[in-house]
């Protein structure tokens, strides 16, 4: 039989929530075991490989697996191995924008037989509202007696390791003993914690990505009236936000997308019965951009007769992580009206249909920046005409 010690077990510690808070604890001295179900990623990891973007990690993956603070394991039985337990299993949203909550209940029935009283369990990814009280009571109508806390991960993607250290920690816990053992536990990364009821945790997390997705909307909606009206965006809002501080937070146009932004504006626009009109009135704006983009394309070119490539398929600059991209979206559009859409990224590696951004720009007639990497400044874009609704290149961002 296999065996493990460790001081902290993190679920999903070979993604993009898990790998690097498991990093960042090993390097602070605690023995950290990575559950997994991916065991090639696993394997991956353990020869000192990170599986995807993230600024700082690989040295520190290495740094710790030096000092053998990493185990690696893909049984659910490893959770029994360690007195701290990170789950970073997050609720998925179904087709009809419904939060698929039954997925905790499926977890902590394969992981029951394996916990340990007394262990402390941290859920991390976002859950619904509701969640960490509800899954407290089932635990111990399943006669399990353990410390379960929230306390949400709020980083942003590919900073992890940084921010981790820099930014106070959210902490919430069924009861007192739970809040405190997930307090000393994060103490030991972050400067600070700042204590929450479970619930109003469980909202602050959604409330936080549900702001920022509605900030995106109202850019994204003020970009398209001022396109309609025929002028450019990008311009009024340089001069609006001229030595005018009340405007410094307005974004600039841009696809807002990625794997948490609208799945948690839906989460709360399911709690909130769909009455959360901001939210949802958010998701048709930043999701009708690609259409209103590309049907501005469709008036001002001859698709049909042009081959249109795509710069930047992940779903922000500089990160690795395509999911959830509106860049695939608007290839999905523009398929029904160009001859042909060719891809690039200087970052995604899990897209066999990407090419290198010279040949792309060779063989493309019409370019539009989906995705603002810097490596695409100095792109040689060949003259070619580009759809960049971000201002980019600084020619202004009108279709």
């Amino acid at each position: 039989m296999a065996t493990w010690k460790a001081d902290l077990c993190i679920v999903g510690g070979a993604g993009h929530v898990g790998l690097p808070l498991g990093l960042t604890f090993a390097s602070k001295g605690l023995h950290v075991l990575l559950q997994d179900l991916n065991g090639p990623v696993l394997e991956a990891i353990r020869g000192g490989k990170m599986p995807f973007l993230e600024h700082g990690a690989e040295p520190l993956l290495k740094q710790v697996l030096h000092e053998k603070r990493l185990s690696f394991s893909t049984s659910p039985e490893a959770l029994g191995h360690a007195p701290n337990v990170i789950i970073t299993i997050g609720t998925p949203v179904d087709e009809f924008l419904s939060p698929q909550t039954r997925v905790f209940k499926i977890w902590a029935d394969s992981v029951l037989p394996h916990l340990r009283d007394g262990q402390l369990m941290i859920l991390r990814s976002t859950v619904y509202p509701g969640t960490t009280e509800w899954l407290a009571q089932y635990l111990q109508k399943s006669g399990k007696k353990l410390k379960l806390a929230f306390c949400p991960e709020r980083i942003v993607q590919g900073h992890a390791i940084r921010e981790l250290q820099e930014l106070p920690q959210l902490i919430s816990g069924v009861t007192p003993e739970a809040f405190k053992a997930a307090e000393a536990l994060f103490l030991k990364i972050t400067p600070a914690c700042v204590p929450l009821a479970p619930t109003e945790a469980e909202f602050a997390k959604l409330f936080t990505n549900a702001y920022r997705y509605i900030q995106f909307a109202a850019a994204n909606q003020f970009y398209m009236i001022a396109n309609t009206a025929g002028v450019d965006y990008a311009r009024i809002l340089k001069a609006l936000k001229q030595d005018y501080p009340r405007a410094r937070d307005i974004p600039g146009a841009g696809l807002a997308a990625g794997p948490c932004l609208l799945k948690d504006t839906m989460q709360l626009a399911a709690c909130a019965q769909n009455q959360f009109s901001l939210g949802s009135a958010a998701m048709l704006v930043n999701e009708g951009l690609v259409l209103y983009m590309v049907d501005g394309m469709k008036a001002r070119y001859k698709l049909a007769d042009m081959s249109v490539g795509l710069l930047g398929m992940s779903f922000k600059a500089e990160c690795d992580d395509n999911r959830s991209s509106l860049s695939y979206k608007l290839k999905k559009s523009l398929q029904f009206h160009a001859r042909e859409v060719l891809l690039s990224d200087p970052f995604v590696t899990v897209d066999q249909d990407l090419l290198p951004a010279a040949e792309m720009v060779r063989k493309s007639d019409l370019l539009v920046l989906c995705v603002p990497h810097a490596a695409y400044r100095t792109l040689d874009l060949q003259g070619k005409p580009v759809v960049d609704i971000w201002d980019f290149y600084g020619k202004g961002s009108r279709i």
